[in-house]
């Protein structure tokens, strides 16, 4: 199993187990998932812009779709 993988679920249990608690550890677990999902839209976005360090959106190829950018 990927460590990928492995830290998911590990979030889902974590949320899972912190649900209805008056603790905060379920605002803790929502906050641990978000700055995973965060960390994967930073690597999917390196991976797909070419637009360099400044940003700038890259042309489209032909038949790419603007949606999945």
């Amino acid at each position: 199993m990927s460590s990928d993988t492995q830290k998911h679920r590990q979030l889902l249990d974590a949320l899972k187990a912190a649900q209805g608690k008056q603790d905060g550890s379920f605002e803790q677990a929502v906050t641990q998932a978000f700055e995973h999902v965060f960390d994967h839209l930073d690597r999917l976005i390196s991976h797909v812009s070419l637009g360099g360090p400044e940003g700038e959106d890259r042309t489209l190829k032909p038949g790419e779709s603007p949606t999945l950018r």
